[in-house]
């Protein structure tokens, strides 16, 4: 990660960005909408479930499943295929999210390698830790170039002492460099872009902007599309101010796109129609 100059939290550097507090304005408003939601006061629970399969299933469709939600509902099966088996990952990451919150706040690394261990859901010394000297990451639909074990293993270290110090940065902007750091290092062998999306979700409920869940942002960036992703992604890789910015903004646009999917579901609810 890179930022636009020496400072004790650059996490609010980047928070400083121009463009990204309107982001994180509109992230918020959006956010208290739908936390005051009258079917909310009574059956938030339903939504929260609701958003956890929409959420998994647009976190599948990034990573090359894109299923229809309800055939992600009915499916039991999730070890037949490729798609299958990247749909059922992407089930457990979101179930796994919730319980791992505690934790992430004293020790992100174990909560990572936890969260490939649910995704990879298989045996192998690889399963669980970071990549090692000449180990790949198999993740097709991310060309960037992957840095080695060496510059994976620093970055990762100074990922956690950002979590770990704690910054005065809104929890859209910490969420988003948690999840562009773990896109642009592909840290393990397999599912990084469902786990560096699984951390972005544990990030935006720990830190209080979605306490229960509601907002699930991989139902936005599914529906911004793959190639807006992968260009969003591209600026935060650059390290330049715009390309941060734009990365942030991004991230920001997906939850509320999260939250008109949520919005919807309540509404729903309301009516009795869900």
């Amino acid at each position: 990660m890179s930022t636009t100059g020496a400072t004790a939290d650059p996490l609010a550097a980047l928070g400083a960005l121009p463009g990204v507090a309107e982001s994180v304005e509109s992230v918020r408003k959006a956010v208290d909408r739908v936390y005051g939601h009258r079917v909310m006061r009574r059956r938030s629970n339903a939504v929260t479930s609701e958003a956890a399969l929409r959420g998994a299933r647009g976190s599948a469709a990034l990573s090359g499943a894109d299923w229809a939600l309800e055939e992600v509902r009915r499916r039991s099966d999730f070890g037949a295929d490729d798609e299958a088996r990247v749909v059922g990952a992407a089930l457990r990451l979101t179930a796994e999210a919730g319980q791992l919150l505690s934790i992430w706040r004293q020790s992100p690394l174990r909560v990572l390698a936890r969260l490939h261990l649910v995704a990879a859901a298989a045996g192998g010394d690889e399963v669980g830790r970071p990549r090692q000297a000449g180990e790949r990451a198999d993740e097709p639909l991310i060309e960037l170039p992957q840095p080695d074990a060496d510059e994976v293993a620093g970055r990762l270290d100074g990922l956690a002492q950002l979590v770990l110090a704690g910054s005065q940065a809104p929890a859209l902007v910490t969420a988003a460099v948690v999840h562009g750091e773990l896109l642009a290092l592909r840290p393990f062998t397999t599912c990084n872009g469902l786990v560096a999306r699984a951390a972005e979700r544990i990030v935006l409920i720990g830190s209080g902007l979605d306490p229960k869940a509601i907002c699930p942002a991989e139902v936005g960036h599914a529906e911004l599309g793959r190639a807006s992703y992968l260009a969003a992604l591209d600026g935060y890789v650059s390290g330049t101010p715009e390309g941060m910015a734009a990365w942030i903004a991004h991230c920001g646009r997906a939850v509320e796109l999260g939250v008109r999917e949520s919005t919807a579901v309540c509404e729903a609810l309301q009516r009795g129609a869900a």
